[in-house]
């Protein structure tokens, strides 16, 4: 399925607005339960050296002791990137941290798999 650009955009929006509310519940709707997240952060906060979380479960674990681990967690959307059944967004958190997210999608349009990347 390839996504138009106003697909992809409120995705996007959807997904930076429940995170800013830190909305656990909605955040987690976004997601599949066969989930698979790739990120240092994960590596970082769980000594996980593939730094890899499987499962909609444990992604909400992670989650949760992310937002309590970043109280002032906020994200500011800068572009969103979009392709067939995949659309990468590029935004900036509250300590100017530059991420890229690139977010594979299932036929229902949630996140089945999903690789993040940082500037530093």
């Amino acid at each position: 399925m390839a996504l138009t650009k106003e697909e992809a955009w409120k995705l996007a929006n959807d997904r930076v607005a429940a995170w800013n509310a830190h909305d656990l519940d909605l955040i987690m709707t976004h997601y599949e339960d066969a989930i698979e997240l790739t990120s240092p952060v994960v590596a970082l906060l769980l000594n996980t050296p593939d730094g890899k979380i499987t499962g909609k479960a444990n992604l909400r674990a992670y989650f949760k002791r992310g937002l309590e681990a970043y109280p002032n967690l906020q994200f500011q959307l800068e572009n969103v990137l979009w392709g067939l059944n995949s659309l990468v967004l590029y935004y900036i958190n509250q300590k100017g941290t530059r991420t890229a997210e690139f977010m594979e999608l299932s036929a229902t349009g949630k996140v089945v798999r999903a690789v993040a990347n940082y500037s530093g």
